[in-house]
């Protein structure tokens, strides 16, 4: 049976008694709304956290330059691509812990407990209402001729997109992969550009009539006011693709714990408040995402996407094939 979040607060609080020193957590998401859980914590334990904030590849590479006098005991970051990075620097540590091994799905966590998936994003599939009738329905859709001149996605340098085709390589082989890849440049309406509301902008635009984005983009502008999108979003549809087959490919933020971690008990404490329900509920309601754990509520403007099938994949084998999703971009052209 799952503990329940009573259970892990209770063992948060009753550690909290004899918790000492503080947690040094180096966190590649940048949302203020991840305050409360920082918060919460230091509320429940005693225990103080000190941030440092940076880009993913900076972090990273500041940990390994710091080597073994790194201060840092949590590395907290968004993508399987940015944790398979982390693990390999050798910047992250294995961690036994029932409490993750319970709550976390073995598919969003590293095969050697070196990191930790808590929250999700569904990179899915957007169109024009008015001008597509008959919007792709699976991954391989967005490669049929058919929709020539009409595909807004990101460049090949994005983590979402490198992780997407790592698994495609993963369900169906390199050879798809690429056929896929090919398919897709030819169907893009531009050269990639922007981040992930900058494809949806473009629907508004009419610069393309479809495009790929991560789930938390949409659900905000549907929470809050997002310039370009929010007055317009009555005009997009959306599909989470492969619903007969895989499933929707979902994006994963997640942490570890520092090889070096000075303070290792404390960090373990921490992964294993972010797995609470608390948190869980936390990453929905305060920044329009999918909780890792399975059964927790969803924020209301998340849940209006409705319901659906993910795709299972393991996220490590995923991770194996990131650097064969890269040479796939660069031998098809994707910009």
């Amino acid at each position: 049976m799952m503990k329940t979040t009573t259970a892990i607060a209770a063992a948060l609080i009753a550690t909290s008694a004899v918790a000492e020193g503080e947690l040094n957590v180096y966190s590649s998401r940048h949302y203020d709304t991840d305050e409360r859980l920082y918060s919460d914590f230091e509320a429940a334990t005693g225990i103080r956290i000190n941030r440092i904030e940076g880009k993913a590849d900076e972090l990273v590479a500041r940990m390994q330059a710091e080597g073994a006098n790194s201060p840092a005991d949590i590395l907290i970051t968004v993508d399987t691509s940015r944790l398979s990075r982390a693990k390999e620097a050798g910047i992250l540590q294995a961690i036994d812990s029932p409490i993750l091994e319970e709550r976390i799905p073995a598919n969003l966590q590293d095969a050697d407990n070196q990191w930790f998936g808590f929250s999700q994003r569904g990179r899915i599939i957007f169109f024009d209402k008015a001008d597509v009738s008959e919007p792709p329905m699976t991954y391989a859709d967005l490669a049929d001729p058919k929709y020539k001149g009409q595909v807004c996605i990101r460049s090949s340098t994005n983590e979402y997109n490198q992780t997407l085709l790592a698994a495609i390589v993963t369900h169906e082989g390199r050879d798809a992969a690429k056929a896929w890849a090919e398919g897709v440049v030819a169907n893009m309406a531009r050269d990639p550009q922007g981040g992930d509301t900058d494809q949806l902008r473009g629907i508004v635009s009419g610069e393309c009539e479809i495009a790929v984005s991560n789930t938390y983009y949409f659900a905000r502008a549907i929470r809050t006011d997002v310039k370009g999108l929010s007055d317009s979003r009555d005009m997009i549809g959306w599909v989470f693709p492969d619903q007969d087959g895989n499933g929707a490919h979902m994006n994963l933020s997640g942490a570890g714990v520092a090889a070096h971690a000075p303070n290792r008990d404390n960090a373990i404490k921490f992964l294993e408040y972010l797995a609470s329900d608390q948190a869980q509920v936390y990453f929905s309601n305060g920044n329009d995402e999918f909780p890792a754990v399975e059964g927790v509520a969803l924020a209301e403007n998340v849940a209006a996407l409705g319901a659906f099938k993910a795709d299972a994949v393991n996220l490590s084998d995923v991770a194996a094939n990131i650097p064969e999703a890269q040479k796939i971009f660069n031998e098809v052209g994707w910009k």
